[in-house]
């Protein structure tokens, strides 16, 4: 299957998705709690994703379903962990250790692609995460530092789920299958997770909110698959912090949010990171090697 520079660009719709998902979950997080809403986000992204299979009678039934298996255990598993991080960490702390995510994902891929990533990259990368830094200006206590592993190891376990999508991209799995089965294993663990947590009556006002957010979530889970399934893995994985600017931008206009000097220059060095990455990479140049090594359904 081919890839293209500006397959990546879906990670732009990703971005300004999950930032209105982001901004959603800041509301409800006034009622409800994390297991709540990582329930509800994954219910009626599940409903979403049913109800468009059905539509238009797209077939579920796949023979990749290790595969599958293994990121939605592993994304439902980063999932909790960057639940968890936001419950004990400061919101900015847990945002960025969950944003090292692209950094991983750019050493997994130099080992598993055996060196098919253009250093050029590898420091859009570097200088994206350092946006990510100073614009959530992260800060924790000595006694937070377990809880900041934590928080870390959803950014690692991110980024070998951000390979499998692309491996399954690869294989032929549309996006919409791969999202299926995510919202399936996150809405079934995130049930059983809410079980011990407090759990709070919908009114028709919830109802919508909650079916936004989970719509939001669809979306842009199908536009951020679609960008590793089309696009360069690593130019995706960059563009990824364009959710980090978005939501800042949020901030400002819904809440008043003031920036800094030094958050400000995060934004320019997080949208540079962008534009270095996807000018990085030639119009006729294609994940030829990422082709090769992706003979079998495993990781």
């Amino acid at each position: 299957m081919k890839t293209t520079t500006y397959g990546a660009l879906w990670m732009l719709v990703a971005g300004l998705f999950f930032a209105c998902m982001g901004v959603l979950v800041k509301i409800g997080a006034h009622k409800f709690t994390s297991a709540e809403l990582v329930f509800y986000r994954s219910l009626f992204g599940l409903l979403v994703i049913v109800l468009i299979t059905r539509s238009t009678n797209k077939p579920l039934a796949t023979r990749l379903w290790k595969l599958h298996l293994s990121r939605s255990l592993l994304g439902f598993a980063a999932l909790v962990l960057f639940f968890y991080a936001i419950g004990k960490l400061p919101l900015a702390t847990a945002v960025t250790l969950n944003y090292t995510s692209p950094v991983f994902l750019a050493l997994l891929s130099v080992f598993y692609l055996r060196g098919a990533a253009k250093p050029i990259l590898l420091l859009a990368i570097a200088i994206g995460f350092v946006g990510v830094a100073l614009l959530l200006q992260p800060s924790f206590a000595g006694n937070d530092w377990p809880a900041a592993l934590l928080g870390l190891l959803s950014g690692l376990l991110a980024g070998i789920v951000y390979l499998q999508v692309t491996q399954l991209g690869r294989l032929g799995e549309p996006e919409w299958r791969t999202v299926f089965y995510f919202t399936l294993v996150c809405t079934i663990g995130s049930g059983l997770w809410m079980l011990i947590h407090q759990f709070h009556a919908l009114t028709a006002h919830d109802l919508l909110l909650l079916s936004a957010m989970g719509s939001s979530a669809t979306i842009a889970q199908l536009a951020m698959t679609r960008a590793y399934r089309k696009g360069n893995t690593l130019v995706a994985g960059s563009l990824a912090y364009s959710t980090v600017v978005l939501a800042s931008l949020f901030g400002i206009l819904l809440w008043q949010e003031t920036l800094s000097p030094t958050s400000w220059l995060g934004v320019a060095l997080i949208i540079t990171s962008g534009i270095i990455s996807v000018r990085s990479q030639p119009l006729k140049k294609r994940l030829e090697d990422f082709d090769k090594t992706v003979q079998a359904p495993t990781l």
